[in-house]
Parts: C-alpha cells; structure tokens; sequence
C-alpha cells in the first residue's frame, strides 16, 4: 500500500537541494506539496508588497516544476494542515525549516499536536544557527571570529543535492489557485520589476550562472559600484525564497575557482557574504528581540525620530532628498524592488545619523518595498548601520554621500540612470550639483529647488549634530 506524505514548502520554493522533498521521495512516499500563505500567524511581519509579487510569480514556477500539483492554501496553518491530513490521509508531513521567531513558534506547536510523522530539514542555511558558538557555548557577537572559526572551523557546507528526475504525486482535487491569494497588487507599482527579475528556480539558476561567469572574478572590488550591473551577484531574492540554496552557490563558486576561472581572494569574499547572511540568521535565532530592540542597549535613549510622516521621511522614501546618490539609491528601490548593498549603507547613513529618524522606519520602509526583505538581514543590516546592532559600524562612521558617490559612481552612471533629471550634468558636479557653477546648471537644464530638489540638510552640520548626539549617550553612562 502506498504511503502519503504532505511536503509543505514555504522558504524553499526549488527542487534541486530541497531535503524535505527528496527525503519523501527516496522513502516512497506520494506527495501532495502544499504552500500555504499564512499572514494569520506573521502578524507585523507578513509580507510586505514588493515580496508578494514575487511570491506570486515564484508560485507560479514552482507549480509548473510540479506539474501543476501544487496545492494552495490561505490562512492559519496551524488550522489547515491537520484538516488536510484528516481530508487526504496523509502518513507524513515534511518540511524545511525557517527561523523567523514566529514561524519557529506554529511550526514547533503543529509538530507537538500532529500524530503522525513528522520532520524537518535544513535547505536555508550553509550551517544551523546552533552549530557555530563559542567555546562557551554562546552565540558569537564579532563577524570574523563567527565566520572563520565558528563557520569553517566547524565543517564545510554539505553538498547540494540533483532535483529528483520522478515524482510520485497522491491523488488530489481541491489544490486551490495561486490567483487566490491576491499577491499582486492593485496599483501596479511595481510594473517594472518584470523588466529586471525572473522568479522561480530557473530564473534563479540563470542569475548565479551569469554572476559566475561575468561577476565573480574581480568581485571583491568591483561589488562596490552600483554603476556596474555585473558587480553583484543580485542572488539575494532568489536565497530568500529558496529558490536556490546557499550550499549550491558555495559550492559552484568553488568550482569556478578550482577551474581556474576565478581568483581564490573573489570566491572567498562571496563566500563571506553568504557568510553575513548566515551571521544575521544566527542574529535573530538566538536574539529574536533584535527586530524591534537596540542590541546595544544605551542606544535607547537616543533622541532618533520616530514619526512616521515627518516631511524628511517622506523625502528619502521618495527619492526627493536633494543628495544624487540617495535619490538615485531610493528609486532604483521603488522601480526594482532592489537596491546594490553599498548604497544601502549609504541611504541607511543618511536617514539614521544626517536625518537622526530611528532605524525602525528604514526597516519598515525596506520591508514593504525590497523583494528580498528578508527578516534576519533587514533587521540586522539596519542595526548595524545604525550603529547598535552586533559586529556594527561605530556610529561616528558616518557615510558622506558625496564621497560615495564620487567613489562608487566615478562617472555619474548610476544617478543619471535613476535619476534622470541630472542626465546631462557634467561628472565633476553630478553628486554635489549645489556646488555647480551657474551656467553649468543652466546648460545642463537643472534649477536646484525647481527641476530638482535642493538638499533637505546640510551635511556637514548634520553630521556634527549626529556626532554631538552620540556623544550625549557616552557623558549619560
């Protein structure tokens, strides 16, 4: 007689190195695969509008991987799964493990009230947020040490595994329709995300095959310059939703450099990168307070602003804030749901220390518009640039965004890109058009305060009064 097991996806829409599935699969099982969207249990975290869209495309891939078997469901898990057993007479449930603090709490309260099999895999992470500790047994604070002895001194990631060539499905009707969930929204600002992201695993082996091949040598400089579209691996939605795992670009990386294709100090900076998301991870799984609390704690009694609708807030989000490189940064959020990591940092400076708005409204912002908001890294990543988070950038590390830009964006590529009202003003003034004679701006049709803002601070006072603050948290201890 043959046996049901139900494999619920949710963080691992693939089925290369998906462990939940093959386990099934290689013990006999049919499967009925079940995604379940489940906004009841997330609360504050569902999913924001940039993640649902690709949510929905993602769903869409996977269910033509699956023949179109996938069954689709709306609500609180924790109530849909066992009426699905008891409907379907399921043997088994399997699935991959996520490690978000709410998801932890249902999963952990649905395997304790199942009777049947129950079991989970890792497909998320090169190494379970429990295996790296110290020789205390705490959880490491400090990158390095965390990634080189807690990381590699543990073991190396484990190989990736092929897609199962045969898949046994159990007989099913009521699978349910993607359309049903209503990802998409209903003003379509995100029309141009389908221009620049293929969802789905195949859009995902795409991705990591070009970065390889066209990124991946000269990555540990080059991954600086937002001016550049090779320059990042641009894997990071494709991580977060599973749709391929950590260990296969660990792994491929490698062999590109054993090939000889690529220098070894390139594929060890990626490497290390994977190596921050996987610290982040270990973050929130051991301080799962971090999304809302100051890991370091005389930071609360900094005096950020809160408000939600300050006029400066309003201007960052919009892309409006008069400063190239942010407007730039910020757009290219709002029309590709993404943003290059350097010029997070550089947009997180501004709003955190030369605005002093709290770290809680770039995270939210973030949140809703990035299609890899990803709890652990949004989280950490906006700790870190506001200086109280772990392993954090000192708050006295101020990013100018002039420099930056003038760095990073040597050629004004990147701003004339996103910001097209500068298109035509001369490099040597593109990040700092204030400072631009006036025949210069009248040549290139720019009217600061007219066709383009003037900058809503002052950054070399802001910077000081930033500065000043922090100073203020040091004389109260």
């Amino acid at each position: 007689m043959s046996k049901t097991a139900i494999i619920w996806f949710r963080q691992d829409l693939r089925l290369t190195d998906n462990p939940a599935l093959i386990h099934a699969l290689q013990n006999g099982y049919d499967i009925v695969p079940l995604y379940i969207l489940d906004d009841d249990n997330a609360d504050d975290w569902a999913m924001g509008g940039a993640s649902r869209w690709w949510l929905h495309h993602s769903l869409q891939s996977l269910n033509k991987s699956l023949g179109g078997n996938l069954v689709i469901r709306n609500g609180d898990a924790a109530q849909i799964i066992p009426k699905l057993i008891k409907d379907i007479k399921v043997d088994a449930i399997f699935w991959n493990r996520c490690y978000e603090p709410w998801r932890i709490k249902r999963d952990k309260s649905i395997k304790e009230s199942l009777e049947i099999e129950t079991q989970s895999f890792n497909a998320s992470l090169l190494w379970e947020p429990w295996e790296p500790m110290k020789p205390d047994g705490t959880p490491y604070k400090v990158f390095t040490p965390f990634y080189r002895k807690g990381c590699l001194g543990h073991s190396q990631p484990a190989e990736t595994q092929s897609a199962p060539k045969d898949i046994s499905y159990a007989a099913f009707d009521a699978r349910g329709d993607i359309d049903d969930l209503k990802l998409l929204p209903d003003i379509s600002w995100d029309a141009g995300f389908k221009d620049y992201w293929q969802p789905g695993e195949d859009g995902a082996r795409a991705c990591l095959k070009s970065f390889l091949g066209n990124g991946l040598s000269g990555y540990k400089e080059n991954r600086n310059r937002p001016d550049d579209e090779h320059s990042t691996s641009r894997l990071s939605p494709h991580l977060h939703f599973g749709e391929i795992s950590p260990r296969q670009c660990w792994h491929d990386a490698r062999a590109v450099q054993a090939a000889g294709d690529a220098p070894e100090n390139d594929v060890d900076h990626f490497c290390s990168e994977l190596g921050w998301r996987e610290f982040s991870y270990t973050q929130l799984y051991h301080q799962p307070h971090i999304t809302w609390e100051n890991l370091q704690e005389k930071f609360n009694i900094f005096p950020w602003n809160a408000q939600r609708d300050s006029k400066d807030l309003k201007a960052w989000q919009k892309g409006q804030t008069g400063i190239p490189i942010v407007d730039a940064a910020m757009r290219q959020l709002w029309q590709t749901g993404w943003m290059h990591n350097r010029c997070r940092m550089i947009v997180g400076s501004l709003l955190v220390k030369n605005l002093m708005i709290h770290w809680h409204r770039g995270e939210e912002w973030f949140w809703d518009c990035l299609i890899d908001a990803d709890l652990a890294n949004n989280a950490a990543s906006w700790q870190w640039i506001a200086g109280c988070g772990a392993d954090a950038a000192p708050y006295f590390r101020i990013f100018n965004p002039v420099t930056q830009g003038e760095k990073f964006d040597p050629d004004g590529d990147y701003v004339r890109e996103f910001v097209p009202e500068l298109k035509d003003m001369p490099a040597k003034y593109i990040h700092s058009p204030w400072d631009a004679p006036n025949d210069v701006l009248q040549k290139a049709g720019v009217t600061l305060g007219d066709t383009y803002p003037a900058p809503i601070v002052d950054l070399k006072k802001s910077r000081q009064r930033a500065l000043d603050a922090f100073t203020s948290l040091k004389d109260a201890a």
